[in-house]
């Protein structure tokens, strides 16, 4: 053990110091981040995760001091003892920038606790050095002020959960990782069972049926925060390993799930951020939202809404535009998003071309667009050859268009044409300086369809099985799949998906009947889900629940680029560790032990 650490205790963090502890002796202890040699005088910024302190040596402060701070290097791990002086009494200026920038401490003792090695990067926060070089040293790269900032916070956010679920009644339970292996949905990971020779355990992408069973078991509140895990491609907002805050509840109605999770939401971000949040959130119909925003997540901290302008093109049979005809007659649907004349006017012709690629990445063909000149005439189009002029001030006025604004259409199937529209609204509010920061714009939204048609045709859960539909819906089940809605939620923060739950089917009646609307009979889910439908055989309460992504709670409460910025060891797009190499081939003997053989691809 360092004599440095039996003889002194650390007093202060590096970012306590004010000039109230002016006099005062001091012990700190950290990592060199910055070395200055000026005149015989050392200077050091010394950081541990609070912040920065700058250090002074100099002969007349401490002799033994001074000679080793000319050992000192950049992430050398110390620990000083001395006095705190103003910077001003020292000759030297303030520093603005830090909290500790009045002072500096006096070294009268220095012990170096570990020398380093010269780091692949600077431990700063702007740094262009590549992330897989970053994520090959991540030990280093979590010494970041900022990325330690967002672990910090990420801390706050577990103790603000389970203080307020525990504060509510909840119990926090637990559940298997290891779990039976159902096909559908996500695609999981397999673990080879040695005990069982050609069997498989799937790591669980949620705690989904083990929280019912919880409210079978009369537990009635149940959370959790929970490591899940989904074999799928991934982008920057998804990682293989993620982690949620689970809830469940019985005995319970939609009404007590928003009000219960607002208020989980506004301690968090009471206890994290110290804001107050505005309650009841606002709430808005999947209908509402991809009507008037193409999407079921939508940004309301800013405008462009778009417009249906199927009902207003139909009866003029497409206005005279061979396209817009086109779609009518095959069942799709015509939008427009208009932009003001004020944004418009950034917007060169150029840039407007640049929009038509940016749309094809969401499968549009194109993106039709006109001007709106003096008198409400088209130009820069060529959809002004051939619209009527009917048509054309049908449509100006559905828009409210005026003089100056850019009108850009997109005709097809529902589903293109929200998700074209949709982004390119997104694109444009972030291109034209739209969307404020520091703004919070919370949203449930609800009424989501139960179920969605695939390509064959076939009817599939837009949710899970388990997901109850409305009570009035009940009477469409099997016959009119598509007017059937779901008593489904998702919570929406700024244009991400944040939380989604529902409340449960607990009625073994209507269960079979969403079976059945899913061609499924219940010999096919007993397969899958014997082990609940048996349960269910036994008093199920009515209950429903919710899960949030913590990971992506904690991005939008730091700010951050990406959810490897949130978590401690994330992987990359390939799925591969690169600090530890994992994943990894192993030993034959292994593999023959499981029973596995490996083929090479």
């Amino acid at each position: 053990m360092s004599e440095f650490l039996v003889d002194k205790k650390r007093t202060h963090s590096c970012n306590a110091l004010r000039t109230s502890d002016v006099g005062k002796d001091v012990v700190l202890m950290g990592w060199v981040a910055h070395r200055r040699d000026h005149g015989g005088r050392v200077f050091i910024d010394l950081r541990d995760r609070e912040g920065l302190t700058q250090v002074v040596f100099g002969p007349e402060i401490g002799k033994q001091a001074h000679e080793l701070a000319s050992e000192l290097r950049s992430e050398y791990c110390i620990g000083i003892a001395g006095k705190v002086v103003t910077r001003v009494s020292s000759g030297g200026q303030p520093n603005p920038k830090l909290p500790t920038g009045e002072i500096e401490v006096n070294a009268e003792t220095l012990h170096i606790f570990s020398r380093s090695e010269t780091p692949p990067f600077l431990i700063e926060d702007d740094i262009d050095t590549r992330e897989e070089i970053r994520l090959k040293h991540r030990y280093l790269d979590l010494r970041r002020p900022a990325l330690q900032r967002n672990f910090l916070v990420r801390s706050k956010l577990y103790r603000a959960a389970r203080d307020y679920f525990h504060g509510e009644g909840f119990t926090e339970l637990e559940t298997p990782f290891m779990v039976k292996y159902t096909p559908g949905g996500a695609r999981n990971f397999l673990v080879p069972s040695r005990l069982n020779p050609g069997n498989f355990y799937a790591l669980a992408e949620s705690p989904q049926i083990f929280k019912q069973l919880f409210m079978v078991a009369g537990f009635e509140r149940y959370f959790q925060i929970v490591r899940c895990f989904r074999d799928e491609d991934l982008r920057l907002d998804r990682q293989p390993e993620f982690t949620q805050i689970d809830v469940e509840m019985s005995f319970i109605t939609e009404e007590d799930i928003y009000t219960t999770m607002e208020g989980l939401i506004s301690r968090a971000w009471k206890d994290v951020l110290g804001v107050e949040l505005p309650r009841p959130f606002r709430r808005m119909s999947y209908r509402e939202a991809m009507l008037k925003y193409g999407s079921d997540k939508p940004d309301l901290r800013f405008g462009l809404e778009l417009a249906d302008l199927t009902e207003v093109l139909g009866p003029l049979e497409g206005g005279g535009v061979p396209l817009f005809k086109t779609a009518l007659e095959q069942k799709g649907i015509i939008k427009a998003l208009r932009i003001p004349a004020k944004e418009a006017a950034s917007l060169s012709r150029t840039e407007a071309d640049k929009l038509e690629e940016f749309v094809k990445g969401f499968g549009a063909r194109g993106l039709a667009r006109a001007r709106v000149g003096e008198g409400g005439e088209w130009t820069q189009s060529p959809l002004s050859k051939t619209v009527t002029p009917e048509a054309r001030a049908a449509v100006n006025a559905a828009l409210g268009a005026g003089t100056g604004d850019l009108l850009f259409f997109q005709f097809g199937s529902f589903k293109l044409v929200n998700a074209v529209l949709g982004g390119l609204r997104l694109h444009l509010g972030h291109k034209l300086g739209l969307i404020p920061e520091g703004q919070w714009h919370f949203l449930w939204v609800t009424d989501f369809p139960m179920f969605e048609q695939a390509e064959s045709g076939q009817w599939v859960a837009a949710h899970h099985p388990f997901t109850s539909p409305k009570p009035e819906h009940v009477q469409y089940l099997g016959t009119e799949n598509g007017r059937v809605e779901a008593r489904a939620y998702d919570l929406v923060l700024n244009g991400n998906e944040i939380a989604g739950g529902s409340i449960r089917i607990h009625q073994r009646e209507v269960q079979a009947k969403v079976f059945a609307s899913l061609g499924l009979s219940e010999d096919d889910f007993r397969a899958k889900f014997g082990f609940l439908l048996d349960a269910f055989k036994y008093g199920p309460p009515p209950h429903g629940g919710i899960a949030f992504g913590l990971d992506r709670l904690t991005m939008l409460l730091c700010n951050a680029g990406s959810l490897r910025d949130v978590i401690t060891f994330p992987k990359t797009q390939k799925g591969t560790d690169l600090m530890t190499d994992a994943p990894t081939g192993v030993a034959p003997e292994q593999l023959d032990e499981l029973g596995v053989q490996v083929k090479k691809v």
